[in-house]
């Protein structure tokens, strides 16, 4: 049964600042065949360690984790290239974590293995997880010890191997490493994941086949894995999708512009969610069977605000979240740990910082709430539909009769109405109407304001 705090149940024994968690990496995964053996273990004389082992237990500066996938041809190549010395000119270290299975392919073994013998396939994505998991916890070891912001950029990540899989195969494959819930897997491990849509989907003319020696699809089959990919990754909270209804440079400025946002970087696109107001709750029976659906039991806490000390800065707050992942049977299944601070410029930027934080830091934290705000509670819903990223948030305390529909992508400036915003609405959803960025659509239905006490 799920974690769930009482308001009034813990004390705080002192003022703790609420802008960093005071550990940056991500969560520590529950079981030992999730997580390879890159970390070290905390002796008890803390003396013993070097810096840079120190660093790697208890790093004093954040490392980000994206994931970057999708379909064949969709640009994972040229938004790494991009991505590096952006961010390395920004001061941030960065190392690109290469894809576990075209290493495999490009020493030698042939796609012939997977069906060479009866259960090849749940041998070799074994085999890929094992890979992954050792080179992405190996290179976030030296960005931690290392001391300094960093970002780990990675081709494709745990996840993608359902895709390429039969759910029964997948399943068996969990079991095998005795994964308890498919969270550990993506929102417990990463801090977000980028799908880059085929151009095989929308760029038809720019689809090739010729800078990938790996890649054998048809457009056909491209536009089949690469749906494929994106359920994968249904339930992430920072699954972002680049489609290609723009051309393919805006395309890469986009996910730089979503990188810069992610970790804390001034941005010139104002790319918000879009949220509309739904007339009821949604009915999980009425979803059309092929949309894949994830849902969690979300518990969000504002955390005491320091005295603001930046010159720029107007305004700002954090928060922490607790997100459990909600089964068929409707029992938690695995739960993830979240800090949020959000920063509100002079010329109108808004900044936020996200961290993956361990439940231990989640209770520290907890003990800091801010007393004069409702701890609010939410059921999420969320599900793709027309290659566009959608989540339901269904408030449940301090109010019930709100539900909005967050979608993940630009609205059009000035918008007013619902046929103004660039969002394929789900038509069986009933849309109430779009909600813009007004002090009155803030004051009746965002979490922030909700959450004060009368």
């Amino acid at each position: 049964k799920k974690q769930q705090h009482d308001e009034n149940s813990i004390m705080p024994t002192r003022r703790q600042s609420f802008r960093e968690p005071s550990l940056f990496g991500a969560t520590q995964l529950s079981t030992r065949r999730i997580r390879s053996n890159s970390g070290i273990d905390m002796p008890q004389d803390l003396s013993e360690l070097s810096e840079a082992e120190m660093n790697s237990v208890a790093p004093p500066a954040p490392v980000y984790k994206i994931v970057l996938t999708g379909g064949p041809c969709g640009g994972k190549t040229t938004a790494l290239a991009r991505l590096s010395p952006y961010l390395r000119e920004r001061g941030f270290e960065v190392i690109a974590c290469p894809e576990a299975f075209s290493l495999l392919v490009s020493n030698g073994m042939s796609f012939d293995y997977l069906g060479a013998v009866e259960g090849m396939d749940v041998v070799v994505q074994d085999t890929v997880m094992d890979m992954q998991i050792g080179l992405e916890d190996g290179f976030e070891r030296v960005l931690r010890a290392r001391g300094k912001p960093a970002v780990l950029l990675c081709d494709r990540g745990l996840m993608d191997g359902s895709a390429y899989m039969a759910q029964e195969g997948w399943d068996k494959l969990l079991a095998k490493r005795d994964v308890q819930s498919v969270s550990e897997l993506r929102e417990g491990r990463y801090n977000a994941v980028f799908h880059l849509v085929t151009a095989a989907e929308g760029a038809e003319p720019f689809y090739t086949l010729e800078n990938n020696a790996v890649r054998t699809e048809t457009p056909e089959l491209a536009r089949e894995l690469d749906g494929m990919t994106r359920n994968a990754w249904v339930g992430h909270p920072n699954l972002k999708i680049f489609d290609n209804s723009t051309d393919f440079e805006k395309k890469m400025q986009r996910v730089v512009e979503e990188t810069a946002r992610l970790v804390g970087l001034p941005t010139q696109m104002q790319r918000v969610t879009t949220k509309f107001l739904l007339r009821n709750k949604p009915a999980l029976d009425k979803f059309p069977e092929d949309v894949r659906v994830r849902v969690f039991d979300v518990e969000k806490v504002y955390l005491n605000q320091d005295e603001i000390i930046a010159d720029n800065i107007i305004d700002e707050y954090a928060f922490i979240r607790m997100r459990s992942t909600v089964n068929e049977d409707g029992e938690a299944s695995g739960t993830v740990y979240g800090w949020t601070g959000v920063q509100k410029t002079d010329d109108g930027q808004t900044i936020e910082k996200k961290r993956i934080i361990t439940k231990r830091e989640y209770n520290s934290l907890f003990n800091n709430r801010d007393k004069s705000r409702h701890i609010v509670r939410q059921k999420r819903i969320s599900f793709l539909w027309n290659i566009q990223s959608f989540t339901i948030h269904e408030y449940q305390e301090p109010v019930s009769d709100i539900c909005i529909l967050h979608a993940q992508v630009q609205s059009t400036p000035g918008s007013e109405g619902v046929h103004d915003v660039d969002v394929s609405i789900p038509p069986f959803l009933e849309v109430d109407k779009l909600l813009g960025g007004s002090e009155e659509d803030k004051k009746h239905y965002g979490a922030y304001h909700i959450s004060l006490r009368d």
